[in-house]
């Protein structure tokens, strides 16, 4: 039974599980809007639970944009959700677009607490932006957005650490100008005061972009998934012309993501995937079905799709059947 919603378009979503329910916040805007395309800016964070990740019971909207001249005055997007002092943070993108027709915009992350993961209130503080020193702005000319969004937040190594979709400040001439998509970083003793990092990968590793960032482990690695469509493609991965949800490993000294290692663990018929401890402890995929048999846009949010580690000790689905 995947999750959608008659009126809506859904699409990117996150979770948190306070122990008795899963709590799914998930992009949505309304199909009124008649071209699919126009969801972007008129994106808000619904919320739905659930006891079995397959059966969900839908809430009151969670988070809407700002006021005009706030960092999310146009729209609200991709985050996620961690337990901080015996309450809940999120953290999600705040868009601004800068014309009415265009698809030039400006992200940023900020946060949002609640003690009961139903009622959000937004806090000026955990306001990150862009750092010009590493990071690819929009003063820069090269690329159609100042990308900094999809906040994935966890604890490590007596620091929190925050991955960001982001792309590395240009330099020179490095072959291929949309292969800048890395993994951007910041860390925080307190998740309230932030302090930018450079960035977890290199550039040139055949992404324009690398969205919905998530850290996990499997079978005693480390990894990290995220979604790159085809049209997204880069550099020598441009020829394959296969896109979707990504894998790639963390080097066990230094943390760093080898994205040049990367391989492909969905098609893009499934999109934004994030992952999922079912409670029998198996791991699982949840993202949104991206297209159906007749290409038209999907807006559903799948079922989980079970992970289990691959001959090489790789993710892999269970089954192999929704794989490229």
């Amino acid at each position: 039974m995947t999750f959608e919603l008659p009126d809506r378009w859904v699409w990117d979503c996150w979770l948190a599980d306070d122990g008795d329910r899963f709590h799914l916040y998930y992009l949505n805007a309304p199909r009124s809007l008649g071209d699919p395309g126009l969801r972007h800016r008129n994106a808000i964070v619904g919320h739905a639970s659930s006891t079995d990740l397959r059966a969900w019971t839908v809430h009151e909207t969670a988070l809407e944009p700002g006021l005009p001249g706030d960092f999310d005055a146009t729209a609200t997007w991709t985050g996620c959700v961690v337990r901080h002092d015996h309450a809940w943070r999120m953290f999600y993108t705040g868009s601004v677009f800068l014309a009415p027709e265009a698809h030039t915009n400006i992200e940023s992350i900020g946060a949002a607490d609640s003690d009961d993961l139903h009622r959000w209130s937004k806090t000026s503080r955990s306001r990150v932006r862009a750092d010009a020193r590493w990071y690819e702005t929009l003063g820069d000319g090269t690329w159609h957005e100042e990308a900094w969004r999809d906040p994935w937040v966890f604890f490590e190594d007596g620091l929190w650490h925050m991955l960001i979709t982001a792309r590395a400040k240009p330099a020179g001439d490095t072959g291929d100008p949309r292969d800048a998509g890395v993994v951007g970083h910041a860390t925080s003793e307190d998740l309230d005061e932030w302090t930018i990092r450079e960035p977890l990968s290199a550039p040139g590793s055949g992404f324009a972009h690398l969205e919905v960032l998530q850290t996990f482990e499997l079978g005693g690695r480390r990894f990290v998934l995220f979604s790159c469509d085809r049209s997204h493609l880069a550099g020598g991965r441009s020829e394959d012309r296969i896109g979707g949800v990504w894998v790639a490993p963390r080097d066990p000294a230094t943390g760093w993501c080898t994205i040049e290692d990367a391989r492909l663990l969905h098609d893009e018929s499934l999109y934004a995937a994030r992952l999922v401890h079912e409670r029998d402890g198996g791991l699982s995929l949840i993202g949104f079905l991206n297209t159906e048999g007749d290409g038209e846009f999907g807006s559903r949010i799948s079922d989980p799709i079970r992970l289990v580690a691959d001959a090489d000790g790789w993710p892999s689905t269970e089954n192999g059947e929704h794989d490229a």
